[in-house]
């Protein structure tokens, strides 16, 4: 993708500003404090548009997502079912007006976020910088890392409200903590501290808030230097292998390795370990 085409770096977004580093590092802060973060249609809309755009952007090689405030995203405003896009109609966006809407919305709009965030090959991170809450906490799970502030409170609590973990939180707690463990964490309602978080499984790190910043800069850094077209054959072939058997799941990364293989990353691996030093991979990406 040419200078020109990256204008969508450029762009005002609805609930969230962007800012590309140098090393290839996206971070994506969401900005709306005052309501915590709460996530409206016009917010995961413009969301959809700015993950598809990465993922053709050979400049992006990890995506950070934080927040401002007191939360990383605290679930969805409760206010904005009629809410609609500022370009856009409330017939199209309006969504929970009745079965229909609610049904459509959740799958053109509301899961359409966690997959498009899954689907995303570059490596993401999720920086839970305070609450995260029913869709907010599952995007963090849909993300490839997730690091937490001590003061982070996280879950899905859905049922406080007599709803659904509808954005397919149900299924991503499944995979992260197996069917026992996610019936008792929905249908009890749970929203955890980061350390309890951490013994679970759910983040892969706890720092003190005023290093989350920092951790997560750091943990970018050194995913942003490492082989991009292997690490996200990797990161493809690691999720459908959460849902393959073993003889597929094995012609499955066979396929991908007959590519990487024979790339010049990994001749730069071989080489710089027969020479004791550290490889300097992606040339293509200079």
């Amino acid at each position: 993708m040419t200078t020109e085409q990256a204008g969508y770096l450029d762009t005002e977004y609805f609930g969230f500003e962007q800012a590309l580093a140098s090393s290839g590092v996206l971070t994506v802060t969401f900005n709306r404090p005052e309501s915590m973060n709460a996530s409206t249609h016009s917010m995961k809309r413009d969301l959809i548009e700015l993950i598809t755009q990465v993922q053709m952007d050979d400049a992006v090689r990890v995506v950070v997502f934080t927040g401002q405030g007191r939360a990383f995203w605290a679930g969805d405003n409760l206010g904005s079912y009629e809410q609609s896009h500022p370009c856009a109609t409330p017939e199209i966006f309006g969504g929970h007006h009745n079965a229909a809407g609610t049904y459509n919305s959740l799958r053109t709009i509301s899961q359409a976020v966690n997959t498009a965030v899954r689907r995303l090959d570059k490596l993401t991170i999720s920086a839970i910088n305070g609450f995260a809450i029913q869709t907010g906490f599952s995007f963090a799970l849909a993300c490839d890392f997730r690091i937490a502030a001590r003061s982070a409170r996280m879950g899905s609590a859905t049922l406080r409200f007599g709803l659904l973990p509808d954005e397919g939180g149900q299924w991503l707690l499944v995979q992260h903590l197996g069917v026992a463990k996610a019936t008792d964490f929905m249908m009890r309602k749970r929203i955890v501290d980061a350390e309890a978080a951490h013994e679970l499984g759910l983040v892969h790190e706890v720092v003190d808030d005023d290093q989350l910043a920092t951790a997560a800069a750091e943990l970018a850094a050194e995913l942003a230097e490492g082989p991009q077209v292997a690490m996200r054959m990797l990161k493809r072939s690691i999720l459908l292998a959460a849902e393959m058997t073993w003889e597929q799941s094995l012609d499955e990364i066979a396929s991908k390795t007959a590519i990487t293989d024979h790339l010049p990353d990994a001749n730069e691996g071989v080489a710089a370990f027969l020479a004791k030093r550290q490889p300097e991979y992606n040339d293509w990406l200079r």
